[in-house]
């Protein structure tokens, strides 16, 4: 029987270091490398075919890193398999373009989506799937293990130590992957500081997972996803909020939850001292968030609401905030913020009771989607924050009433009691360049069509939304028992689309008798009323004014 080797990961990796070592001289010394010597560096420890993250998160990416991926040699590294969360850097797509990768797995394109969808189209891009965060880190550790990682980092010490800095974010995960398979870990950093007269102040990542440090010749890129500047929230979307908080929040006890990125729920975050406060609900709604640190929170924060917030990254411009909250922000010795967005995605898939969000296109089975025509956007983490839960077992009230209301009347498996997560999509009716929110297809059939996908890409399915909310109102779906009802209830909310216009008026008159469509006025609310005087900061100097002096907006939101 012919013998196997057991070591042959370990024996790579030890091949790699050698062969970086030996061509690199003395441009390393110890793990550290040369700037200048980023090149030589990826050309010694790639081989074609390999299996590479690329860090590119929601907010940080390690674009150094990148751009020196895209000036290899395609001679030398070509055919790579990229896996990685974000595609929002061109590079991200410009390896593709050259020669240097062929594959790729990934969760989110964002400002790439149009481009990527273009490459896929002209076979450019071979995908393998769209994944969640959850869904790929988790991959990482089975099937989808980098053979080198190519990561961002705030500092390092001389062996290579790293401190993350408050945008920690997919950073733990993609190391342990790849250090603890014969894997080759390569960081970028800001600072590099000698241990001795200078020290980092906590250590995130331990020197023996990291292979190579190297300083980039500038700050790594972030990018404040999270921040809305509350002099661009409109009175629809304060109205939208209003029926929220009193249509949802206030009706479930909602204590724990996960806010989308966007205007709308900048707008409840920023109801809940004064709208919300005149309704009696605070202690009883919003006390613990599975959320960045946005800006619009500061006045709940201020105004004693929340009482927690975990977060998948930081947002620029509130670490002094962070470092003075610390009793609200998971923040270490040093006063900085440790955002993880892995711990964070598990917190907001079952440790929360609901999440409200915005999508592009819904259809009338209420599955919603962002990837539209022409655009390959990816799905990022609302899939796992806008989705049933079905391995939780700990009940809240917010989730068994939910759970109740969707199994009233049924038998069987179907009406075996148990709990269910609130998943609220938040739309207008109309989009901008007056595109159409509600849709009778979604174009993620299309595209499925054009990318030759196994699957549509559908973000949130329709049988894990239970509210959809509009500036007509809230068609509650748990409500609904047949997708004849399921089907009126979003054509009732669906306003002046051709989706709402095409309904039948009395089936969905029947359902606001029963409740399952309520209109501002069966809320007691009065459009009217929906102004910005209920907003408790109207431009961002309020909110640099909410966190006393401590909040920083970057350059681009100073508007005074």
């Amino acid at each position: 029987m012919t013998s196997r080797s057991w070591t042959s990961k370990a024996d790579d990796r030890s091949m790699r270091l050698a062969r970086a070592a030996g061509a690199l001289g003395n441009r390393l010394a110890g793990k550290r490398v040369d700037t200048e010597a980023i090149a030589t560096l990826l050309e010694s420890v790639l081989s074609p075919g390999d299996r590479v993250c690329l860090e590119g998160n929601n907010q940080k990416q390690a674009d150094f890193l990148a751009r020196a991926l895209v000036q290899v040699d395609p001679a030398k590294v070509h055919g790579l398999h990229m896996v990685q969360s974000v595609l929002a850097l061109p590079e991200h797509l410009d390896v593709f373009e050259n020669g240097v990768a062929a594959r790729l797995d990934f969760s989110f394109s964002g400002p790439q989506g149009a481009r990527l969808a273009k490459l896929v189209s002209a076979g450019r891009i071979e995908i393998g799937a769209i994944h969640t965060y959850l869904e790929l880190f988790a991959r990482y550790f089975v099937d989808l293990t980098p053979k080198v990682a190519l990561v961002a980092a705030q500092a390092a010490d001389a062996e290579g130590n790293l401190y993350t800095g408050p945008n920690t974010e997919d950073t733990p995960a993609i190391v342990e992957a790849t250090a603890f398979s014969g894997g080759i870990v390569i960081a970028q950093v800001n600072e590099l500081v000698d241990g001795k007269t200078t020290t980092l102040p906590r250590i995130d990542i331990p020197a023996d997972w990291v292979s190579f440090v190297v300083k980039a010749p500038r700050p790594n890129f972030i990018e404040p996803l999270f921040t809305r500047d509350p002099a661009q929230i409109s009175e629809v979307q304060i109205l939208m909020a209003m029926m929220a908080i009193k249509g949802i929040y206030a009706e479930y006890g909602v204590q724990r939850l996960n806010h989308g990125i966007g205007f709308d729920t900048a707008a409840i975050e920023l109801l809940l001292p004064i709208y919300a406060e005149s309704l009696g609900l605070k202690g009883k709604i919003g006390k613990h968030w599975a959320l960045n640190p946005h800006p619009a929170l500061i006045p709940a924060i201020e105004a004693g609401w929340v009482e927690s917030v975990h977060s998948f990254g930081s947002e620029l411009g509130m670490e002094d905030y962070i470092r003075a909250r610390s009793d609200v922000f998971f923040t270490g010795p040093d006063g900085s913020l440790r955002s993880n967005r892995a711990f964070c995605q598990a917190a907001g898939h079952y440790a929360c009771d609901m999440f409200i969000g915005s999508t592009l296109q819904v259809d009338l089975d209420g599955n919603s989607s962002t990837a539209t025509l022409g655009r390959i956007a990816g799905f990022g983490g609302a899939p796992n924050m806008g989705a049933d839960a079905r391995g939780r077992r700990h009940s809240s009230p917010a989730w068994l009433k939910a759970g109740r209301e969707a199994r009233a009347g049924r038998t069987g498996a179907a009406g075996t009691p148990r709990g269910q997560k609130l998943v609220v999509q938040m739309v207008e009716t109309f989009r901008e360049h007056m595109q159409p929110a509600f849709v009778d297809r979604l174009d993620a059939w299309t595209l499925q069509e054009q990318a030759g996908m196994d699957l549509p890409p559908v973000m949130i399915y329709g049988d894990d939304v239970s509210h959809i909310l509009t500036e007509e109102g809230i068609a509650n779906l748990l409500l609904c028992r047949s997708d004849a009802e399921r089907e009126q209830a979003i054509r009732g909310v669906a306003g002046y689309t051709a989706v709402g216009l095409a309904r039948d008026r009395r089936a969905v008159e029947n359902l606001r008798d029963r409740g399952v469509i309520r209109r501002p006025q069966d809320l007691g609310i009065d459009p009217r009323q929906a102004t910005r005087n209920l907003l408790a900061a109207r431009n961002m100097r309020d909110l640099v004014r909410a966190s006393g002096g401590l909040y920083q907006p970057p350059k681009r939101f100073r508007n005074w």
